[in-house]
């Protein structure tokens, strides 16, 4: 008996379907691949420097003065972040790099780094998603001038090696970060933090801190001792074997 002339158009049309979903996404990632900005792209040349193994993922954000921007090696800059210097393209900064990226770092997409005098990045410093960092912000000095129309003041910003930015944070003009410092998703940042400290908050502040002597303060949460293979043996018991399991990890929280 022939197929009926319905179904054989029915699946050619979704034959006809997936080759188009096929190609339209070989082809995105045809022209992401293309529109990368790397050290063997053409657009290498605009910037302060833009190091070995280092990437723009595209589609790219705003991205200016790039003559005043200089990118580590090995630096892993997510879709759609914006990196600028200067209020728009086209001014000149002078002759010093305003914003600094160091090696091996990652920006999370959307992340956006807007330097007017000095933003320095250290090395192995890694975001989330949406972070801003900024060493500009407008005055509000004179209460009958609107805020937007006052001029801005500059504060240079510094984060130190190994510092790790939660999602949405904002980092403020005159902020100093130490080394491997973690900032909560979140948090709105303005001032000097030690090195080897967690922050978070709305303006942050310290959580916990590092003691050469005491470790972590306040301590860490205990790691439960609780073996695998004993939560498999526990968990066969059924229910019995997980009352055991709960109150030996009562036990351990003390």
């Amino acid at each position: 008996m022939a197929p009926k002339s319905g179904s054989i158009r029915q699946r050619l049309a979704v034959q006809a379907r997936r080759g188009l979903h096929s190609a339209v996404h070989l082809g995105w990632e045809w022209v992401r691949r293309q529109g990368e900005i790397t050290p063997q792209t053409p657009g290498r040349r605009k910037f302060a420097y833009l190091g070995e193994g280092a990437c723009i993922g595209f589609p790219v954000g705003a991205v200016y003065g790039e003559p005043w921007i200089s990118i580590g090696d090995h630096t892993l800059v997510g879709t759609h972040c914006t990196i600028s210097a200067g209020f728009v393209p086209g001014l000149d900064l002078g002759p010093d790099v305003i914003v600094r990226i160091g090696r091996s770092c990652s920006l999370g997409r959307g992340t956006h780094v807007v330097g007017h005098k000095s933003i320095d990045i250290g090395d192995d410093v890694f975001t989330g998603p949406n972070v801003y960092v900024t060493d500009q912000n407008h005055a509000y000095d004179d209460p009958g001038t609107p805020i937007g129309r006052q001029w801005p003041q500059n504060n240079p910003v510094v984060i130190g090696s190994g510092c790790w930015i939660g999602t949405g944070a904002v980092i403020l003009p005159g902020t100093r970060l130490g080394r491997n410092v973690a900032v909560a998703a979140g948090a709105v940042v303005r001032g000097e933090f030690p090195d080897n400290a967690v922050i978070g908050g709305v303006p942050a502040k310290v959580l916990r801190s590092y003691d050469a002597e005491l470790g972590w303060q306040p301590p860490l949460r205990k790691e439960t001792l609780v073996a695998l293979d004993e939560l498999a043996e526990l968990s066969v018991d059924g229910l019995e074997g997980l009352q055991i399991l709960r109150d030996e990890l009562r036990e351990e929280a003390g």
